[in-house]
């Protein structure tokens, strides 16, 4: 009874902090055989999803969850008869086949591990430390043939292994004329010509809040200009432009 007790402390202090998780190629691994230090292996598995073990030689552990793979090489161990009773703790050691790519306006682009503590994009793009002041707060989530537009300031999303994450450059509009800070600024979500003017700090005194031209690109790459509105919508690249008052 001690001894099947002891197996199952083994088995179940072998579980990785995350989860259930089932290990994948990349990952490392260390596989611990109780009173046989001579088969302690650490090792990460290999293209074809095996490590190779004292005895045994390749033992085929991706796709099983460390519980499984423990119980496998427990097995084999004892099929080809090198241990009477054989008990085995597998342990992730270092997560690598769950990874996602961060690409573009990032501060540190590259690659990124995936856990159940931080699959979400907001997590992931956190850990490659945030935005770049160009960044779009809008990215695009690659997964095989779909693509996903998917917002940082919207509802959390959650990545897969192999997902690739690029951030482009923000969208940008152009306010001139009578404001305190004529330029480009970045292109919120719902932003309207309002809000654009206080994000240039304002009307100057001579200017007027009633002679609002925008300057917009039509349908054939031209510029059309129209009279706006304070509560109008702004789009990307818009070029707004205030008016001196007539008065």
């Amino acid at each position: 009874m001690k001894r099947m007790w002891f197996a199952v402390l083994v088995l179940s202090f072998a579980l990785p902090a995350w989860g259930v998780e089932k290990l994948g190629i990349g990952d490392a691994v260390r596989v611990t055989v109780f009173q046989q230090p001579d088969l302690t292996t650490e090792a990460r598995i290999s293209e074809r999803g095996s490590v190779a073990m004292p005895l045994i030689g390749e033992a085929k552990l991706a796709g099983m969850t460390p519980a499984e793979a423990a119980a496998k090489i427990a097995g084999d161990l004892k099929k080809g008869k090198f241990l009477k009773d054989p008990q085995v703790s597998v342990t992730l050691t270092t997560l690598r086949s769950r990874q996602v790519s961060v690409l573009g306006l990032v501060t540190r682009p590259g690659r990124y591990a995936l856990d159940d503590t931080s699959s979400q994009l907001a997590d992931v793009i956190a850990a490659a430390g945030g935005l770049a002041a160009e960044g779009s707060s809008t990215l695009t989530v690659i997964r095989g043939a779909e693509r996903h537009q998917v917002s940082l300031l919207g509802k959390s999303f959650k990545l897969q292994g192999g997902d690739t994450v690029h951030v482009d450059r923000a969208p940008v509009f152009y306010i001139y004329g009578e404001v305190t800070r004529a330029g480009a600024y970045r292109l919120e979500p719902n932003l309207t010509v309002m809000q654009a003017i206080s994000l240039g700090g304002g009307i100057t005194p001579r200017g007027s809040d009633r002679r609002l031209k925008l300057r917009r690109a039509g349908p054939d790459g031209k510029l059309v200009e129209t009279e706006a509105g304070l509560r109008d919508a702004v789009k990307a690249n818009d070029v707004i432009y205030v008016k001196e008052s007539l008065f």
